[in-house]
């Protein structure tokens, strides 16, 4: 839902990426180092209760490697090898966010809510793993009303506001994703299914694909000529006309000349 905000998010990092491109840190770099600062934040303090403070230093490094792909466009550092390793650390730091604050909901004695944390960090994996594969397999999957923008809003934001004590917003929080986690992963499915099924789905018969091409003019015009030769008897031809009057009048002459000598030999009175 978020990605429609990322062109003006872009324009506004544009410039710091710019000021950080003149340090010379690499955009890989800045990768590995906003992911240490979320594991760092997430198992170092989410374990212990600590939940406000962890949602500090999260949130702090989540910006700073937002910045990696500001300064790749920047400094026309894209890569393929670069977003495989930002896509890899991405999900490492979800599966760090997530397991600290299920160590720390189980210590606090909180099982049940420990355990909707671990599945929101399975759905979660899921929800990424069916994106990639379908890509993989050459379908589009941008679909989900719980990407992974959404999940890190929530679940920081609540994480925060219970540090503070605000009690039962960490609970909801932490239901609610779990229920936008498996409508997103059956949108998914779904989306990919029907594009499956699309491109299974059997062509056109060899006989109606023939039937909707235009017929070539020769074909047409002897397919015509056949139909009128079945309607009317074809007509005789000028030469073949001509032969038979001309064998006609010769036989008339034969005759002629038949009866001349006939009346010839006959005697005269």
């Amino acid at each position: 839902m978020l990605n429609k905000v990322r062109p003006a998010l872009g324009r506004v990092l544009t410039p710091v990426g710019r000021t950080v491109a003149r340090t010379g840190v690499s955009p890989n770099a800045i990768t590995i180092i906003g992911t240490a600062g979320v594991l760092a934040g997430a198992l170092g303090f989410f374990p212990r209760g600590e939940f406000f403070w962890g949602v500090l230093v999260i949130t702090a490094f989540v910006v700073f490697d937002m910045l990696d792909g500001a300064v790749a466009r920047v400094t026309g550092r894209i890569s393929k090898w670069g977003a495989f390793l930002d896509s890899t650390l991405d999900r490492i730091a979800d599966a760090a966010i997530f397991s600290g604050l299920m160590i720390g909901l189980y210590r606090d004695g909180q099982e049940r809510l420990a355990g909707v944390a671990l599945y929101c960090l399975v759905a979660g994996v899921v929800v990424s793993y069916a994106k990639a594969r379908a890509e993989g397999l050459g379908y589009t999957c941008n679909v989900g009303i719980a990407e992974r923008s959404e999940r890190l809003i929530v679940v920081l934001v609540a994480a925060g506001l219970d540090g503070l004590g605000v009690p039962y917003v960490l609970a909801v929080a932490l239901w609610l994703l779990a229920v936008l986690s498996t409508i997103t992963v059956g949108q998914r499915v779904a989306a990919v299914r029907a594009q499956a099924l699309a491109d299974a789905a059997p062509p056109a018969s060899a006989e109606s694909s023939r039937r909707a091409e235009p017929e070539p003019p020769a074909e047409a015009a002897a397919r015509r000529k056949g139909r009128r030769s079945d309607a009317a008897p074809e007509e005789p031809s000028r030469d073949a006309s001509r032969n038979g009057a001309g064998r006609a009048r010769g036989g008339a002459r034969r005759k002629w000349h038949v009866r001349k000598l006939d009346s010839a030999s006959e005697p005269q009175s």
